[in-house]
């Protein structure tokens, strides 16, 4: 894995957008098609608006998401089909986009059918943040499986991952935070071509350093990504301030 340092958020917002662009645009020209997962939160927003921004043939890509809460509408405040909708896919208009139905009426159903579409796809680059709690999707530690024979499950969010949704502003309460969602897994998200992790800010620090120092291990599901062949981490000064002077990892390498 490579890891990339930046100024600031914005910064790196605009670096990890290129290195996207650059990997989805190969991917068309050598097969006249695309595919890439994309991720949400208030740590994606400036990388979202230089990806929206970018020189893509978008008629050419189909777009999968990581997660949803189980339950919401597409119309809730904190739904990542509103959030995706507003801030990128309907500006860009995408050849094919494939939505988590959170309130889907057979919830099982849904998981089984958007597994199928993994299925059938090759995903040439997954866009994806970590959280402070250092999950990926909404594997948390107690749920995170490295070996996970499934592409897509219904997951109980841990107490640190609710929080971490309410201090972003999603929800007014603690108890309006779901208790469950619908989320890929860890080997669906390492299965993909290419990784690209924004993860800036301070409040993302730790997560970042055990990504980095600890060990390859669930307490940390983040730390899976040392393993994987194309996997970069963008960093702003803040979220990579805890790295400074710790001991250097083989499996990751600092820019």
């Amino acid at each position: 894995m490579t890891v990339k340092v930046y100024k600031d958020k914005l910064e790196l917002g605009r670096y990890a957008a290129d290195f996207v662009t650059e990997t989805l645009s190969a991917a068309i020209t050598k097969n006249s098609a695309a595919c890439a997962i994309l991720a949400t939160g208030a740590s994606q927003f400036e990388f979202l608006a230089a990806l929206r921004d970018a020189d893509l043939d978008w008629s050419r890509m189909t777009i999968f998401h990581l997660d949803e809460y189980k339950g919401m509408t597409m119309e809730h405040p904190a739904s990542f089909r509103k959030y995706l909708r507003e801030r990128i896919l309907d500006q860009v208009q995408p050849g094919h986009v494939h939505f988590l139905q959170g309130d889907a009426e057979d919830i099982d159903a849904e998981v089984r059918r958007y597994e199928k579409l993994l299925e059938q796809h090759e995903v040439d680059i997954a866009c994806i943040g970590i959280g402070e709690n250092g999950h990926l999707a909404f594997n948390d530690p107690p749920v995170a499986d490295f070996n996970d024979p499934r592409l897509v499950k219904i997951v109980e969010l841990d107490v640190a991952c609710r929080m971490q949704q309410l201090g972003e502003g999603w929800f007014s309460t603690f108890a309006d935070v779901p208790t469950h969602a619908l989320s890929l897994t860890i080997p669906a998200i390492m299965r993909c071509k290419a990784i690209s992790c924004v993860a800036p800010d301070a409040r993302k620090a730790r997560a970042v350093r055990d990504a980095l120092h600890g060990p390859v291990a669930t307490a940390c599901p983040a730390s899976i990504l040392r393993t994987h062949r194309n996997a970069v981490l963008w960093l702003d000064e803040p979220s990579a301030a805890a790295t400074k002077g710790a001991a250097s990892n083989p499996q990751s390498k600092m820019e």
